[in-house]
């Protein structure tokens, strides 16, 4: 790689060709504040459209400012980064910014996690100046069941159109207008339950304001435990005890899993159950679908659909819901954990509490806010009473925990409930990519051999690769495998398939990076790639940590089976387990 050197504020510095200033002057220790700019390391994208002009710096021999986020260094370029031009025009753009800009900091849901907010204290700006004659901007807002969009707060830094449609290649968001109207909306201005928006939230995650933020049902969760009528209960990810620890100044991939159990029963949960439970019973019926779809396969059976692909992510079925209408029948039938526990917690569970279905509300702490979307879907619904109420991200599950008041850090550890709170280590790796077919090959195998498999963890499926592939010998019978994890690369997988370039027996697919550890309703991380990595090595640890890690050898789940559902795939858990997909017209 051709190197170049140029001096940033009198030091000289050498860098690669191709490097932006931004980058340059990061790599002295320099720190040049930026607003639109993102750098998705994860992803290997940066959105830099220098559009904002925060990090504007002055060059040599240059008459206008230079955007340092999108200005490639030149030999010899001699840049200054905090003259009093630099500082003035990085000030009144801020102005001009916040001269558009509902003044609603003390409300909105964004602050104190604004970066807007925070680079204006950080600037020293302590009064708005109004526009003379400047069109103020009255977009409407509107809601999903996942995601709120305020496009008055929208700085069209446009960071959540590269990461809808060059990272999740979804397509839902896209600019509109210039100047003071000009705002980033979705396709044809629609409402967003009506675009092709999968309600992945990875737009929510990259907003630098408050235009994109999560549908919050922490005022209906407070209302049901406060409600003597009601049975509250609760259940948690895997994913989530990998992460929330952050949201109270711990490491990231710190395990707090027992203290987070504390924090809801002082909360004043009823029941705090395992997600994970779920997990285990969606590898009983997705594994033995599996296997029945291979048996036919090897039998000679041209009509059985393969690949099988994974159903556990809601923003995935949304997103084959729009664009793979060919292909809805080769899914998995099987619900995803989160809608499985609700579906049993309102039948088996209310029976053996002896509370009516109507009387018993089902609560989720999730990473997604696409899993606040998939309760609504009226097929998870018993005569309009969904089987999983309300739905909060881990963020959200945050700020309930410090509303209360309580000293997270110096929680005692606390064990699940049971029944739904014994689980696996195979549960446990439904959080990180890769984990949810590696879980449903070590009931598979053992199911379809006979045999006890002599090495658990399959480490050719793990990894943060965005497509992964790999092999699996079941006794003799290679069962090809394929990952992926975005949007984007479930697409480039899906058209493979559709051209004949790939031969897979299953697929799994999650919507976020790293899969749902990586989910936007997760403690913002950023871009930090060692984020997503400190959380992912997290999961196998407490999978390693596990006495049990086999979803078929969960004893809770063998009476499960024994007591109510018969077997799996039994018409019984076929009722209250599984689900059909649904065309979608795509925008």
């Amino acid at each position: 790689m051709e190197k170049i050197k140029l001096t940033i504020d009198k030091i000289e510095v050498e860098v690669d060709k191709g490097t932006t200033i931004y980058k340059a002057a990061k790599q002295i220790g320099i720190d040049i504040p930026v607003l639109c700019y993102l750098n998705l390391e994860h992803l290997n994208i940066e959105n830099r459209p220098g559009g904002c002009r925060v990090c504007v710096v002055e060059v040599e021999g240059r008459r206008n400012l230079a955007p340092s986020c999108s200005t490639e260094c030149t030999p010899g370029m001699v840049v200054k980064t905090h003259t009093l031009r630099v500082l003035n025009a990085r000030k009144t753009v801020l102005e001009l910014i916040l001269s558009d800009h509902p003044a609603a900091c003390l409300t909105c849901s964004s602050s104190g996690q604004c970066d807007l907010q925070e680079l204006s204290q950080k600037m020293g700006i302590r009064e708005i100046h109004a526009v003379e004659n400047a069109e103020v901007s009255t977009y409407r807002k509107d809601a999903s069941p996942a995601l709120n969009r305020d496009m008055d707060k929208c700085i069209m830094c446009r960071r959540c159109e590269t990461i809808c449609n060059d990272v999740q290649t979804v397509g839902a968001l896209s600019a509109v207008n210039r100047g003071f109207m000009s705002v980033v909306a979705p396709a044809f201005e629609q409402d967003l339950e009506d675009s092709p928006c999968t309600f992945c939230g990875q737009c929510v995650a990259v907003c630098p304001t408050g235009a994109l933020t999560p549908f919050d049902d922490t005022n209906k969760v407070i209302r049901a435990l406060a409600d003597p009528k009601k049975t509250v209960i609760v259940q948690t990810a895997p994913a989530v005890r990998a992460a929330l620890g952050e949201e109270f100044g711990l490491p990231a991939g710190t395990l707090v899993t027992g203290k987070m159990v504390a924090a809801l029963r002082t909360l004043g949960f009823d029941k705090v159950f395992d997600t994970d439970f779920a997990a285990d019973l969606t590898i009983m019926e997705e594994g033995t679908e599996l296997l029945n779809r291979l048996t036919k396969h090897l039998a000679g059976d041209k009509d059985v659909k393969l690949p099988i692909l994974t159903s556990c992510c809601p923003a995935w079925v949304n997103f084959f819901e729009h664009n793979y209408q060919d292909m809805l029948d080769v899914p998995s039938t099987a619900r995803s954990p989160q809608q499985m526990f609700g579906a049993i917690a309102k039948t088996y569970f209310a029976d053996m509490m002896n509370v009516k279905r109507e009387d018993l509300v089902v609560v989720s702490v999730m990473p997604c806010l696409a899993k606040k979307y998939e309760c609504e879907r009226d097929e998870f619904k018993v005569d309009g009473n969904p089987d999983v109420d309300y739905s909060i991200s881990t963020r959200e599950l945050a700020r309930l925990i410090k509303a209360a008041n309580i000293n997270f850090n110096t929680l005692p550890e606390e064990d699940y409930d049971n029944p739904m709170g014994e689980s696996t280590g195979a549960g446990v790796i439904f959080g990180a990519t890769g984990g949810v077919i590696e879980a449903a090959v070590r009931t598979a195998y053992e199911l379809h051999t006979g045999k006890k498999l002599q090495k658990i963890d399959f480490d050719e499926l793990r990894g943060l690769e965005g497509i992964r592939m790999a092999t699996i010998d079941f006794d003799g019978i290679p069962i090809n495998i394929g990952i992926a994890h975005q949007l984007g690369n479930a697409r480039k997988l899906l058209d493979g398939i559709r051209s004949g370039m790939y031969n897979f027996h299953a697929i799994e697919i999650m919507a976020c990076p790293g899969g749902c550890i990586g989910g936007a309703g997760q403690p913002l991380h950023h871009g930090d790639s060692n984020i997503i990595s400190a959380r992912f090595e997290a999961i196998y640890r407490e999978d390693a940590s596990k006495q049990i890690r086999k979803s078929h050898e969960n004893p809770y789940i063998i009476k499960l089976y024994e007591e109510f559902l018969g077997h799996p795939m039994s018409e019984k858990a076929h009722h209250l387990l599984h689900t059909h997909y649904f065309e979608k017209d795509k925008i």
